[in-house]
């Protein structure tokens, strides 16, 4: 005959396996945590997380009906070397000789192509003499630009910088293009020294932005890790209005921060919730603009918790915050359609007040809590967001007050998005000079793509100023 259990009996049998459950659902919880929601890279991603909507649809692809035709416009006469005229002499349906030419413009295709002789080479000669007067042999010097350039001249080492910041191109990579377009063959090793060569020539611009930092009302910063022979290596980002500047270090701790903005920088300073960021403003009263796009991530974890509570709370969280977005994405669709008249200043302020206090009524009032024997926190989750609210809510609304200050950190994570990319592809630096050199071409890369110049054009006005002599060009814009 079965055993009958009473009812304490099977409560005690089964409240272990209650307390398992919880413990693995917390666990595949905690497994699931990825670059959706939370703080944690996207490369660190096991499994990329799928977009939503992305559904494949019956659109096809390319330009969609009502899209805007793009055509290149033409050429100037000016540029064009060799002029083609094609004229008929005859019918081409009855050949008929008899045709009258038309007062019309004619059809046109313009076309490109690289001159066969890509490479211009030079000698320079310094004939010797003999001085009877002190028996020795005499040779006049070359002019000092000539010695600075070598083999390569200020266009071609342009050229093999650019290609190793904005193509990503590894030595190897652009011996292989000058040996096969260009018809020479050089080391790699000399292709290193082509390199110092306009790391030099960028050493001013680049020393010109790094004494602006401090002085900047709003900076954004994000950083990003790289391995420099089995050494861990960060490289910064700072996304001034204007310009943007790299900078590499051992380091990723507060310290770097100081040596770039010092301890009286009065701007205010957009950036992620890493601990660095907290001991800067902690340590020299620096004003914060944390991000709110980690912030949604952060919270979207919560609602994936198995607590019932816990994701009560996430979900109300995470109410507050996208309600906050939707007056932030209206009033940008008004300033975008020139609707002027329904852009109250007053009204955008009040409406921004509101959605700041109902996040952090969210956040802060019914946090769900429950203690363990000895008095530890058992839903640590929503105790430590309703924390970081208490000690730093403030933080995350100062781009209300702040012009040129927006709410979340992207224009810094897409700045360093390129160097992402560059790490993968070459693995990273080797050495001091490896670095300083991606510091500077970096800071050009960013800077000029964030301005809409030419790149490859202001390396070689630096390169040309470096050999000639000549003042160094500014990476900041001629405003006016």
């Amino acid at each position: 005959m079965a055993k009958l259990y009473t009812e304490e009996e099977v409560k005690a049998m089964l409240s272990p396996l209650h307390a398992k459950i919880t413990q693995l659902e917390e666990m595949i919880a905690r497994l699931q945590k990825n670059s959706s929601n939370s703080s944690k890279p996207p490369s660190s991603d096991i499994i990329k997380p799928k977009p939503k909507g992305c559904r494949k649809g019956k659109r096809k692809i390319g330009a969609q009906p009502g899209h805007p035709r793009y055509e290149r416009p033409l050429f100037s006469e000016t540029d064009i070397t060799e002029f083609y005229d094609y004229r008929l002499t005859a019918c081409p349906e009855c050949n008929n000789p008899d045709v009258i030419f038309l007062d019309r413009p004619p059809r046109i295709i313009q076309q490109m192509e690289l001159e066969k002789i890509m490479v211009l080479k030079e000698e320079h000669r310094s004939y010797p003499v003999w001085c009877k007067s002190c028996g020795k042999i005499h040779y006049h010097p070359f002019p000092e630009h000539v010695v600075k350039e070598g083999l390569f001249k200020e266009r071609l080492t342009a050229l093999v910088a650019y290609m190793k910041a904005v193509d990503h191109a590894s030595f190897s990579t652009i011996r292989k293009f000058i040996r096969d377009v260009l018809g020479e063959s050089v080391s790699r090793g000399y292709l290193r020294k082509v390199i110092e060569k306009a790391s030099h020539a960028l050493d001013a611009p680049y020393e010109e932005l790094l004494k602006l930092l401090p002085l900047e009302q709003t900076i954004n910063v994000d950083e990003t890790g790289h391995k420099e022979n089995g050494e861990k290596f960060w490289t910064w980002v700072f996304r001034a209005d204007l310009y943007v500047l790299f900078k590499i270090d051992k380091s990723r701790g507060s310290k770097v921060l100081i040596d770039v903005l010092g301890e009286e920088f009065a701007g205010v300073l957009g950036c992620d919730y890493f601990s660095a960021y907290h001991k800067y403003m902690k340590d020299f009263n620096v004003t914060l603009q944390f991000c709110i796009a980690h912030l949604i991530r952060d919270v979207k974890y919560l609602t994936g918790l198995p607590d019932a509570q816990t994701k009560v709370y996430g979900k109300k969280l995470l109410a507050a915050i996208k309600d906050m977005f939707k007056i932030i994405h209206l009033s940008a669709c008004n300033a975008q359609a020139d609707d002027r008249e329904n852009l109250e200043p007053d009204d955008f302020d009040r409406a921004m007040g509101y959605a700041r206090e109902k996040i952090m009524d969210a956040a802060l009032k019914d946090v769900p809590s429950r203690l363990d024997k000895n008095g530890k926190e058992q839903k640590r989750e929503a105790f430590n967001m309703a924390r970081r609210f208490r000690k730093n809510g403030k933080a995350y609304f100062e781009f209300i007050t702040t012009p040129g200050m927006g709410p979340t950190n992207n224009i810094a994570e897409q700045a360093v998005r390129f160097v992402v990319i560059d790490r993968r592809i070459t693995q990273g630096t080797r050495s001091k000079t490896g670095r300083e050199t991606n510091e500077r071409l970096w800071t050009v890369v960013g800077t000029c793509s964030l301005q809409g110049r030419s790149a490859f054009e202001f390396i070689l006005a630096a390169v040309h100023a470096h050999f000639c002599g000549k003042p160094e060009p500014s990476l900041l814009p001629v405003l006016g």
